[in-house]
């Protein structure tokens, strides 16, 4: 049973930083591509970053050049690290296993959610 377990989140002022950690187990997870979705009161879910299982990373617009996604094959984690952030990065932040052709596919393999607050 593959499970995803999210840490991380929290409250931060705007142009502070956060380190999300995503943990994979009960299967193999140097195979899967993973990505990080990000779902706003009111709003669509949006892909933030993703990585192929050998490490090549992609990201929205929105994130470029703030966020950094990385992941750890040894102790199966992928991790999402979060610079200057903005009141509009507030949101649940989930983990996703899925693959990658192109763009990235996510499987139905999801973590439970980390909430991510933006405010003074």
């Amino acid at each position: 049973q593959v499970q995803l377990v999210e840490s991380g989140g929290g409250l931060v002022q705007p142009g502070g930083s956060l380190r999300l950690s995503c943990a994979v187990s009960g299967t193999i997870f140097s195979i899967y591509a993973m990505g990080w979705y990000r779902l706003a009161p009111g709003k669509q879910r949006e892909l933030v970053a993703t990585i192929t299982s050998d490490g090549n990373t992609n990201y929205g617009d929105s994130v470029k050049g703030r966020f950094t996604i990385s992941r750890d094959n040894v102790k199966n984690t992928v991790s999402l690290q979060m610079n200057s952030l903005k009141p509009e990065d507030t949101a649940v932040y989930y983990c996703n296993a899925g693959y990658y052709r192109g763009r990235y596919y996510p499987f139905d393999y999801w973590g439970q959610g980390t909430q991510v607050t933006v405010s003074f």
